[in-house]
């Protein structure tokens, strides 16, 4: 177990079991306490000492009743898209003395949505719980015929609760049902899309830039601090879901209406970032590879305006493919979606 502040790698990937990635909680075997759609929620779990229901204690999480019979208590979380688990956050915040004994989670590939007679995996083994904690753990490695997932399911043994369980992994795409001259979102999360470098992040994470939606407030987005230094320039890096000819953009400063930029620009690259062996994105060879790309202007700098979908059009100029892009912001500030339509090559 790490604390959150020396979290692994696997947790810059994204939360496959976000419900603002699209994610649902189906069925559990009993909620009597807490409910199970908790267990998704963008916030952090809080902690209210005098709120009770007419069941019990209020808790921020999912909390089953103590099991008085032979059993233990499951619940079955669908995936906002299908991916490669790659790590878990099993977050048992505030239950002290009410949390499970140990966890174990299994996952299946169901993209018609029939989990019930789908093939389950056990992508992590018995994993001890301790009271308010939370508890980064390595996915168990898969064959790669069964690497794709789109359901999990959480065991908890015997009973209690647990406030959050994030699933963090690499979304898969299948590309072959994509026509050539069919217009995709290649900044979207759920197609594959990852931020992977920016400069600061101080108040939201880069990764919200990518997700599905409008954000519903100014901490679904991605936010910089203030800046003193005279023309200071805060910047992302997105590696798109596939390589492309962007076509449209979309810069969303929704709710940021004292704190948005000034202006930006949008740059591109094209690198190679697969390892031969595997044909799946090497970190390492990408980084290095990025520190050495040629960028080119996509859009020339252009000002933003408060809470607004700025749309452009004519004013993107994306005549090579590109893998990567970077968004310039002027001087700092916050950004809620960006959105990248374009063709595949």
């Amino acid at each position: 177990m790490q604390k959150e502040n020396s979290a692994p790698a696997f947790t810059h990937l994204i939360n496959l079991a976000a419900e603002r990635f699209g994610a649902k909680v189906l069925w559990c075997t009993d909620d009597f306490f807490a409910e199970k759609e908790n267990l998704i929620k963008p916030e952090k779990p809080i902690f209210i000492a005098e709120k009770f229901t007419e069941h019990g204690k209020w808790m921020d999480g999912w909390e089953s009743r103590r099991k008085r019979t032979e059993g233990h208590d499951i619940v079955v979380i669908q995936l906002g898209a299908a991916g490669i688990i790659k790590g878990f956050d099993v977050d048992t915040s505030h239950f002290l003395g009410n949390q499970p004994e140990y966890c174990t989670i299994e996952a299946c590939y169901a993209p018609n949505g029939d989990w019930e007679n789908a093939s389950w995996v056990e992508v992590l083994g018995k994993t001890m719980l301790k009271p308010g904690s939370q508890h980064f753990v390595d996915a168990n490695p898969q064959p790669a015929t069964r690497q794709l997932a789109t359901h999990v399911r959480l065991h908890i043994h015997p009973d209690g609760g647990v406030a959050r369980l994030r699933v963090y992994g690499e979304v898969q795409r299948d590309w072959k049902t994509v026509k050539p001259d069919e217009l995709v979102d290649l900044a979207s999360a759920q197609n594959g899309a990852l931020a992977i470098q920016c400069n600061d992040m101080f108040f939201s994470h880069m990764n919200n830039l990518l997700m599905p939606g409008r954000g519903v407030n100014m901490g679904d987005g991605w936010e910089t601090k203030r800046n003193r230094t005279p023309n200071n320039c805060d910047w992302v890096i997105v590696r798109l879901a596939h390589k492309g000819i962007l076509k449209k953009a979309l810069i969303d400063t929704a709710h940021f209406k004292g704190n948005y930029p000034d202006s930006f620009t949008l740059e591109g690259c094209s690198i190679e970032t697969t390892a031969a062996s595997t044909h799946r994105v090497d970190p390492q060879a990408e980084a290095a590879a990025l520190a050495n790309a040629k960028w080119r202007t996509l859009i020339k700098r252009t000002k933003l305006q408060a809470h607004h979908e700025h749309l452009y059009e004519k004013e993107l100029v994306c005549k090579e493919a590109v893998s990567h892009v970077r968004l310039n912001i002027f001087p700092d500030g916050g950004v809620s979606r960006i959105r990248l339509w374009g063709t595949i090559v």
